[in-house]
């Protein structure tokens, strides 16, 4: 236990300089750790009732949708938790999207895992790990290190196989529960009349096709087609407008502000001083917003007069080239809108063109908002040198930060190295504590520090490699910094802390250096207890304490919002998550733990609570404080299912090592087999799984009856999916259709029954436009109901207890209706997937309006060419700035001026 004590007895002869100080430094990251946990819980609960605005803003305010708004919760300082724990996964899609339902998902499986394997693990390994071993101290002697008897490696390969082929299982019944999630929100109402769901993006367009006509002489239901073309001066120029605009809305803003406060001080002088309406006698010509045209040498200019000049002149010349857009030089990038779902699915999972590498990536459901523009013009020779480059850098990366994060390695075991470093002995006299805390506390946090400068780069180098949409920027972000994580976090640190423990006596003897690292490599296993206790305890507190919102909300927006547009967007605007570097965090967390699962069980212990921990804070960021961020559809979750085959090879080949070391022959040969197990059934995983979860199959979108619409399909008059008399095979015939009632799953019983909460007709008319949510597929079979069944059955049969049609009965309502955040408006469909820059109207700049006039006349002498508004905003009798409500619209706008115009009819998405 007291290390210091220990390694202050040296002789420079003896292995014992050498002993390792786990114990001291799990129980100092333990204590340390809990420290911050219950300072950051204590502030949290003293802090959630008082700041709604930072702690539920989505429960307290109107920031979002009403049919996202989630009731309050409980007040007080724990009775919020266990109604929180009880949310329904319908509640969580609803409020977290699929993207935080199924990240709240991961949290929760690997945290219920490792609870489970508590129960056979420890009670097993642990005795047999400790019992007449080495005699390693503290935590060593839990750990496979302590073994020294072959017939005992036997338990710990058994024991390895129901582990990871168990979590082999629950990653197939993951997949299968993902892939029918997917599919029912893809096929839902809400996704699947999406106009991005009935658009396709298609890359390295032939010449030929990059006319507006040809398309539909490739595809059935072409509906719309836009040729992505270079914005040019264009874009150039419509950036420059947003500037100025911005501009001149913070000079007026700025004008109006120093009138109001000039005469809020002379009523405090004289309560009763009449205020004059001439602005110019309260700020004088020397006292008006002014800046330089060039940056410090440039001249010096009056900023509202000049930009009341130069504004209508640039945004006349943008005009211009928006009207003339069509003439400029496409790009090889083109979207197509089609009448269905179902049509632009067919032309995704088609192949389209006759040479290689034509008409390829296509892709479907990406949101105009979402597209990277720069890389619709790519192609494909230039994409594929960018996308090699990309991954050419980040290797080179990673292998240039291996050297600072191994440094962080070295540090976590610095005690082993002052055998033959005596400078370093210096540290024996510090204080048990300190020590700790330079060997356990002092590394992790370094670590941490390092992995949050990378995302930065790595979303740069997902823009080089030709990401075409903020989605694929993100997933490409996944994977290059899980291999950040892997390689710093779990292998470089690994083989550093491994290695400067066993340094002086691979240095006496280096023919020991196998068996030395085999044996001493389980002991960086307490530098990971250390870094597990940091992200169990410090950040999931740390998370729902939210240090950074509480900074950025009261400290920077007091000192830099100084427009109402500014308090607006402070106050209105919520938080998201990013799943590309959210996901890999956590992946590499769990990867770490099933590398050490076998070889050092107590790990096991940590993990459980440490995810569990983690599951609690997420879930209530993600359900009452943050919205929704760019949907990924969920794809991150496989991705970092499939990534947590690391942890499986790892540990299963460092078992492996270790046998080989100890030349334990039977279980070597058993573990070989466990090792091919796991690579046969990772390979079938990708076969069958690959496919699913990138394309919407047909079933889901086709009607049973074969003659309804559905939201992904719409049978058509005279079609051949409407024809009645469709021939029976005589040894198959089909049965007649039967209204199918709903699923739902109870979460008291936790067992599916179903309920008659609807009936179809199987003559429904095929417009009928308010049932189509409720309109079988053909992916929903004929059966009735599934049979309810103890939870061990369901657990074992994913396929049908995780079907899609138990999938479908668990989405939230909202998902059958229109998301209303989809846009009407006929100018904004016109221009859609048109570069952003051709339909850019001039920003409608906002202004507070004062009791004064000043506002009323500075807008008349601005004119009708400068769109700026003074509603909604004013000033208190401080004569600080406060809105009522959001900014005005350009459209509003023109609407106010054009009160009897005809409003046009637009079309739905």
């Amino acid at each position: 236990m007291d290390f210091t004590l220990t390694l202050l007895k040296r002789d420079d002869d003896s292995l014992e300089a050498g002993k390792p100080a786990s114990t001291s430094q799990v129980l100092t990251a333990f204590v340390t750790n809990s420290i911050f946990f219950s300072a950051f819980i204590l502030v949290f609960i003293l802090l959630r009732m008082k700041l709604k605005r930072v702690y539920e803003p989505k429960s307290s305010f109107d920031l979002i949708n009403d049919e996202k708004k989630p009731e309050p919760l409980p007040r007080g300082p724990w009775q919020w938790l266990l109604p929180l724990l009880k949310k329904s996964d319908n509640f969580i899609i609803q409020q977290a999207g699929i993207d935080g339902y199924f990240f709240l998902r991961f949290l929760l499986i690997i945290s219920m895992y490792c609870f489970v394997s508590l129960v056979y693990v420890l009670p097993i390994l642990l005795p047999v790990n400790a019992a007449n071993g080495v005699k390693h101290s503290g935590f060593d002697m839990l750990a496979y290190t302590n073994v020294i008897k072959k017939p005992r490696y036997y338990a710990h390969v058994f024991v390895g196989w129901v582990f990871y082929w168990g979590f082999l299982f629950v990653i197939y019944r993951e997949l299968v529960y993902y892939t029918s999630v997917r599919q029912a929100v893809l096929s839902s109402p809400r996704y699947a009349r999406k106009l991005s769901s009935r658009t396709v993006m298609f890359q390295s367009v032939p010449e030929k096709y990059l006319l507006e006509s040809e398309f539909p002489k490739l595809f059935v239901g072409v509906k719309n087609v836009w040729i992505a073309r270079g914005a040019g001066q264009l874009e150039k120029k419509v950036s420059e407008r947003d500037a100025m605009a911005m501009q001149l809305e913070a000079a007026m803003t700025k004008y109006l502000k120093t009138a109001v406060k000039k005469i809020a001080k002379l009523k405090k002088k004289n309560p009763d001083y009449v205020p004059s309406t001439d602005i110019a006698q309260y700020v004088p010509q020397n006292k008006r917003p002014t800046h330089r045209l060039k940056f410090l040498i440039g001249k010096k200019v009056d900023t509202i007069d000049f930009l009341k000049e130069e504004l209508p002149k640039l945004n006349a010349d943008i005009i211009e080239l928006q009207s003339n857009h069509d003439e400029a030089k496409p790009f090889n990038s083109v979207f197509v809108e089609f009448e269905s779902q179902y049509h632009a699915q067919i032309a995704v999972q088609s192949t389209i063109h006759h040479e290689p590498l034509k008409m390829t990536p296509a892709y479907a459901g990406i949101r105009p908002q979402d597209i990277v523009w720069f890389n619709t013009r790519m192609h494909w020779l230039e994409r594929t040198i960018r996308k090699f480059g990309a991954v050419a850098a980040i290797i080179a990366l990673i292998i240039l930060w291996a050297f600072p994060v191994a440094f962080v390695g070295l540090i976590s075991n610095i005690n082993y190295l002052t055998d033959k470093l005596p400078w370093l002995r210096f540290i024996y006299h510090l204080p048990e504590r300190l020590m700790g805390l330079l060997t356990a506390m002092a590394p992790t946090i370094a670590l941490a520090v390092l992995m949050m400068l990378l995302p930065i780069i790595i979303r740069k180098m997902a823009l080089v490699a030709g990401a075409p949409s903020v989605q694929h920027i993100e997933y490409f972000t996944q994977q290059a910094f899980f291999g950040f994580q892997f390689v710093q976090v779990f292998l470089v640190t690994t083989i550093a802390s491994s290695a400067t423990s066993v340094v002086t006596q691979i240095v006496k003897d280096p023919t020991s250096s196998m068996s030395l690292l085999a044996t001493n490599l389980p002991k960086s296993s307490n530098f990971y207890v250390a870094y597990i206790m940091l992200q169990g305890l410090t950040v999931s507190s740390g998370a729902l304490l939210q240090i950074v919102s509480l900074i950025l909300f009261y400290v920077l927006g007091y000192l830099l919002d100084g427009t109402a547009r500014k308090k607006w967007s402070r106050f209105t605007g919520l938080g998201s998550m990013q799943w590309g570097t959210t996901f890999p965090v956590y992946t590499n967390l769990a990867v770490i733990v099933f590398s050490y699962a076998i070889i050092a069980p107590i790990i096991l212990l940590f993990a459980a609570v440490a995810f569990l921990l983690l599951y609690v804070a997420y879930l209530y960021n993600l359900t009452y404080v943050f919205q929704e961020s760019a949907p990924m559809r969920g794809i991150c979750y496989p991705r970092a299912l499939f990534q947590t085959f690391v942890g499986l090879y790892v540990g299963q080949i460092c078992l492996l090592g270790l046998f080989a070391v100890g030349k334990g022959w039977g279980p070597i040969v058993l573990q070989v087999v466990c090792i091919a197990v796991t690579v046969f059934i990772h390979l079938n995983f990708n076969i069958a799984f690959d496919n699913l979860m990138q394309v919407v199959p047909m079933d889901t979108m086709k009607p049973l009856d074969g003659k309804s619409n559905t939201p992904s399909f719409v049978n058509k008059p005279g079609s051949q999916d409407s024809k009645e008399g469709v021939k029976q095979l005589p040894h198959f015939p089909i049965r007649k259709y039967q209204p199918r009632s709903s699923l739902h799953l109870d979460q008291n019983t936790k067992s599916l029954r179903s309920e008659n909460t609807f009936e179809v007709n199987a003559t429904m008319a095929s417009d009928n436009e308010n049932n189509l949510a409720t309109v079988p597929l053909l992916a929903d079979g004929e059966e009735t109901s599934i049979p309810a069944a103890p939870f061990w059955k369901r657990y074992f049969q994913p396929h049908i207890y995780l079907s899609y049609k138990v999938a479908r009965s668990i989405l939230p309502e909202i998902y059958n209706l229109p998301d209303p955040e989809d846009t009407t408006d006929a100018d904004a469909l016109k221009n859609a997937y048109n570069y952003p820059a051709v339909g850019a109207k001039c920003p409608m700049m906002w202004v507070p309006r004062d009791p004064y006039g000043f506002s009323d006349t500075q807008l008349t002498l601005l004119g009708s060419d400068i769109p700026m508004s003074d509603e909604g905003a004013g000033f208190d009798e401080k004569g600080n700035i406060i809105w009522t409500s959001a900014p005005p619209s350009y459209e509003a706008a023109m609407k106010e001026k054009n009160p009897f115009e005809e409003e046009e009819e637009n079309e739905a998405f």
